[in-house]
């Protein structure tokens, strides 16, 4: 037999103490040579961490940017992170490493290159032409802060103004200062006493690049002339100014301000504006000025060839709208539009036609970011509606409390769940197509079928299509509407166990081969759904209500019934061990007053229809005893094979077979154990006074947790900044010390060491790390599984780890996954014909493994992984063949069994931020990497692996970031990411005509190379700004290189970074590397070209 000796593991692996393997290698000598050698394939070649895709919402968006002629829209947030969107699919995550706030993006346009400009004073150059874009070059700002910038349509100098009113001139190709400043002293009329503020506004004359209007936050505004170093005209308002907008002509600009105003102004008349309107002011009889209204935050002013311009602003609302929506406002000649936004708007873009400032705008659509949503409005149809938006921005309608991945899935799935949700879809949209179409897609490497499922604060859940690093909602199911809702605070059951949300999902057990659902509430309540194409009217919703208490057998429950003890394993088979208890709500409280027997919810009474999709087959709830609320679900599993749902909390466990709507089992976790308990705990009688406890944590960052899942009750880390629960009469130790449910897994295996052929069971583990397990004795199938009951009894068999119990799962003997049996779907809601339903007789599902029908010696492996260790035992003999030490210090939060190259693996978690992977059956550690830090509950609710070396979780409140740990994926990913820059020829300019050409009053023309180049400017100041150069195109080829192919890339690396040409079979990595100096080559070109044409050759 081979020995077992830990192979060479990625970066980062945390050795294994020298004991642990030798303990390891004494199990296996002692389990002898009876176990069937497994050949394992997985190597730490195979596993490599690296995120692929982030999906989602920008959280907390702070800028907006859109380049008109490749149709791609880009936004950045208060964490310094850059999202960029082009046609539906393509869309990229960067992030800049300060973390500073984003306040300003621009577009180099039809350059495939962007601006940023942060709150920590750089400005920085993206490269756009790679799939993961890179910084080229930074300038950081040491004396100044920056407030605005200004880059013109095809030229390659930025103006940069800041908070002390001055404005600096960076060239965007080689990211340095001009020696060219235009000074606040210099551009105010030189007899004014004040500073006039920072720069609010800059921009050039649409038709006269020469002139440059300067907005100062105090209310002056100056047209300067760049050559004559001079201001032309001064402005002056005694109200704050917002922000300022050309009429493309040149001859007229708008300003919104503080008071709720837009100030009209000719050019040439500075003394007073040629109009003022307050769009939202009551207008007042006596000519006197309307009242003053909320500041407008922002104008533009665009105008049509063929009518009236738009003029569309944010804010502006009168005081007295107390409570009213944010609001865009769209004047068009003299029709005012007000739509009403469901978040505060933080910016918002006009998609014009054209790029060029001095042609005609043709105003198409208007991007409104909000501080939660992104909003797309056509200005082109009647009424103004909004287009249907294609990304998958929608995760946080309402807080996502949980989440679940499910990686190759049954490829029916998807058509099944997308057909059911298209039919859920909002009416009303505008019949364009989505405009913002830049980029091409990545190329499919993944077949196979990938689902997400999100569960929300408000009960909702959401099916998501996440094959090939995509993302579309396809069915929503609202669990809340099977209960009746409380109109106002006053009329609410005082029986909430928590303060709001009282539908929130907690745990999601879903079977994709039979498409049943079941899910847990934060109410003590379990709901099963089946999956139906058919509408239908259910009259009566089916329910159960269960007493799960945590007192034992010698005292009695509050109505007189004696609790059945449990049987000693020699009398398992008992038809009469354990008798279903269901107790329908009839009394409100006990004797002595207290609450009892009554849910937390009430179900509605009345008939519910049903749509196509999730319908509900039954609903369980846990019901108040004596006084004590019921506590919060901590784990479930639903099999569609046996019929059997199964769920615990601290208290115990319930067991329902929902297809004759009866509780098997319902016990208090002591109570499993019988006369085995190890810890020898003493009964207690009932508590009378206790009061309402529910742990929630956080729930505006959708991070809703009881604490027995979230905290380790091994670990001493007790953070309680997360948690928010209410004060409780019991004390923190005595919940501590109750033994929760904390993993259950139906399972063809065998339940005893006698045992010849596997049967269907429940292994149960709990907190304590003790894995017990239940037999179930089915009736057959067809008419006969309606009619007999189902017989559940203990094994006796208790197998105990380190740490509470996270995940469980069977092997055969070749070291395949067994998985749980499970029915095939079928539409319940048509009846069956005679030859379907003598299928279903006969038809008895198990679980398809290649073992089953071989010979029993040792034949199966469970696997095992709790907060601490995991273990590998032989069945049926129980022998611990493998044992692993995962972690000492820290804790696992998640671990899953998953498949991955044709093999399988145990893949963790841990709150120290180490994701591990491990062989099975052997449990070699093949990758160990620090990934990221446990900063909050939410991360620890939303991890989750699954096949094919998929993970995910939620990173924000509104974004979900996705992962793969298989070297395969990391390999592929580069090509399966789309383009965000794709060859577009720049539209021609406007045709001036000749007789504009002739006299003048066309567009000027610039050389601004002459004005701000060093020859003419001279040297900026060195103390002033300091250059980074980026790692740009670089980066690229970093996120190839890795793995096998790693060193090779490496040396790519080098050489490239010496400055030496890469060779032929290089190509593609080179063009990748050298798109930066393309385009710095295409914009000189094009600065050259309008340079040196005449005013005819136009």
């Amino acid at each position: 037999m081979r020995k077992f000796n830990i192979r060479k593991v990625l970066d980062g692996l945390t050795a294994v103490s020298a004991a642990a393997s030798a303990s390891s290698a004494a199990q296996q000598q002692q389990a002898g040579n009876r176990e069937t050698e497994i050949q394992e394939t997985l190597q730490s070649e195979h596993f490599q961490l690296c995120k692929t895709v982030r999906h989602g919402f920008p959280y907390q968006p702070s800028a907006l940017a859109f380049d008109p002629v490749q149709k791609i829209l880009a936004i950045g947030t208060q964490t310094g992170a850059l999202r960029l969107f082009g046609r539906p699919g393509v869309e990229c995550y960067c992030q800049h490493d300060s973390g500073a706030a984003v306040i300003q993006l621009q577009f180099l346009i039809n350059e495939g290159a962007l601006v940023s400009a942060l709150a920590d004073d750089t400005l920085h150059l993206w490269n756009l032409r790679q799939k993961r874009p890179a910084i080229l070059h930074s300038l950081k700002f040491n004396r100044e802060r920056i407030t605005f910038c200004h880059l013109p349509f095809q030229s390659k100098w930025l103006y940069v103004g800041t908070e002390r009113g001055n404005i600096h001139i960076v060239n965007v190709e080689s990211f340095t200062l001009s020696g060219y400043v235009i000074m606040w002293n210099k551009a105010i009329e030189l007899s004014s006493k004040s500073h006039p503020g920072p720069i609010v506004h800059i921009s050039d004359n649409p038709m006269d690049e020469g002139k440059l209007l300067i907005g100062f936050e105090s209310g002056t505004v100056v047209l300067w002339d760049l050559k004559s170093k001079k201001a032309d005209y001064r402005y002056t308002h005694d109200e704050a100014i917002h922000s300022v907008a050309w009429h493309h002509e040149g001859k007229q600009f708008i300003c919104s301000h503080s008071d709720g105003t837009l100030t009209i102004w000719n050019v040439k008349s500075p003394t007073k504006p040629f109009q003022t309107i307050t769009p939202h002011g009551k207008q007042l009889k006596d000519g006197k000025k309307p009242e003053p209204c909320k500041p407008i935050l922002k104008v533009e002013y665009k105008t049509t060839r063929a009518g009236e311009p738009f003029i569309i602003l944010s804010g502006g609302l009168s005081y007295d709208t107390v409570g009213r929506r944010p609001c865009l406002t769209v004047m068009h000649g003299k029709s005012t539009a007000v739509l009403e936004m469901d978040y505060s708007i933080v910016d918002f873009l006009t998609l014009c036609e054209t790029p060029y400032p001095n042609d005609f705008q043709e105003p198409y659509a208007v991007v409104v970011l909000l501080e939660k949503d992104l909003v797309l409005i056509d200005l082109a149809q009647n009424g103004y509606p909004i287009f249907e938006n294609p990304y998958p921005l929608t995760i946080h309608e309402s807080p996502v409390t949980c989440c679940e991945y499910f990686a190759d899935c049954p490829v029916d799935l998807i058509p099944a769940l997308y057909s059911v949700g298209a039919r859920q879809k909002r009416q009303g949209y505008s019949k364009k197509e989505w405009p913002i179409s830049g980029g091409n897609w990545g190329l499919i490497t993944q077949s196979y079928p990938e689902i997400i499922i999100t569960g929300h604060a408000d009960g909702s859940i959401k099916f998501w299509d996440a094959s090939a690093i995509t993302l579309q909602v396809l069915y929503k199911l609202k669990t809340a509407k099977v209960f009746e809702k409380s109109r106002n605070k006053d009329d609410r059951p005082n029986t909430d166990i928590v303060d709001e949300d009282p539908y929130a999902i907690q745990i999601i057990s879903w079977c994709p081969e039979s498409r049943m659902l079941c899910i847990a509430g934060v109410s003590a309540h379990v709901i099963i759904y089946r999956f139906s194409k058919q509408e239908v009217t259910t009259e009566v919703i089916p329910m159960l209500e269960v007493r799960l208490l945590y007192e034992i057998n010698d005292v009695e429950s509050p109505d007189g019934e004696q609790v059945p003890p449990l049987p000693t394993p020699g009398t398992g088979s008992n038809p009469q061990s354990i008798v279903p208890q269901s107790h329908p709500s009839t009394s409100s409280s006990s004797s002595d007053g207290l609450r009892d027997n009554v849910p937390c919810l009430k179900v509605k009474n009345s008939p519910l229809k049903q749509s196509p999709g999730y319908q509900i087959e039954l609903v369980i709830q846990l019901v108040w005893v004596s006084g004590e609320p019921p506590q919060q679900i901590t784990s479930l599993a639903v099999n569609s094979a046996y019929g059997l749902v199964v769920f615990g909390n601290c208290n115990g466990i319930a067991m329902v077979d929902y297809l004759q709507k009866t509780v098997l089992l319902n016990l208090g976790t002591i109570e499993l154990y019988g006369s085995n308990d190890p810890y020898r705990r003493e009964p207690r009688s009932p508590r009378k006074t206790r009061q309402p406890s529910g742990g929630l944590c956080d729930i505006n960052e959708g991070t809703m947790v009881p604490e027995d899942r979230c905290k380790s009750p091994t670990s001493d880390v007790k953070d309680n900044s997360f948690s928010r629960s209410r004060s409780s009469s019991v004390t923190s130790i005595d919940k501590e010390s109750r033994e929760a449910i904390s993993a259950l897994h139906f399972c063809e295996t065998f339940t005893r060491k006698a045992d010849t052929s596997p049967s269907p069971c429940l292994w149960v583990g709990t907190t304590l790390g003790t894995v017990l397990v239940i037999v179930l004795n089915l009736p057959p199938g067809g008419e006969q599984r309606l009619l007999q009951p189902v017989i559940v009894s203990p094994s006796g068999t208790i197998l105990r780890l380190k740490g509470a119990i996270l995940r469980m799962a069977f092997l055969d003997t070749t070291g395949s996954l067994v998985p749980p049996a499970h029915e095939p779907w079928r539409e319940h809601n048509v009846p069956e014909d005679k030859d379907e339903k003598d299928k279903s007789k006969k038809r008895r599902p198990v679980s398809v493994s290649p073992s089953s029908s071989q010979e029993i010696s040792e034949n199966q492996y469970a696997v095992i992984c709790s907060e601490k260790q995991a273990k590998v035992i032989s069945l049926p003999s129980q022998n611990c063949i493998y044992k692993q030490n995962i972690t000492e210090t820290s804790f696992v939060l998640r671990g899953d069994i998953v498949s991955l190259s044709n093999s399988v693996c145990l893949a963790c978690f841990c709150a120290n931020g180490h994701i591990m992977t491990f062989s099975l059956p052997s449990l070699r550690p093949l990758l160990d990497v620090y990934y990221l830090p446990l900063t909050n509950m939410r991360i620890a609710r939303t991890f989750c692996f699954t096949n094919n070396g998929q993970a995910l979780y939620l990173v924000s409140p509104t974004e979900i970031q996705r992962l793969t740990y298989s070297q395969e994926t990391c390999e592929n990913l580069q090509e399966m990411l789309g383009e965000l820059f794709t060859p577009v020829e720049t539209p021609e300019a406007p045709n001036r005509g000749f007789f504009k050409g002739l006299f003048g009053g066309g567009a000027q023309s610039l050389d601004r190379e002459e004005l701000f180049g060093e020859s003419a400017s001279g040297k900026a100041s060195r103390s002033l700004a300091q250059h980074i150069p980026g790692p740009g195109g670089i980066e690229g080829v970093k996120g190839a290189a890795s793995g096998v192919v790693g060193e090779l890339a490496r040396a790519r690396l080098a050489l490239d970074e010496r400055g030496q040409k890469l060779g032929e079979l290089e190509e593609k990595t080179a063009a990748m590397l050298y798109s930066a100096d393309s385009f710095s080559k295409h914009a000189h070109e094009m600065m050259l070209k309008y340079k040196d044409k005449k005013w005819y050759q136009f």
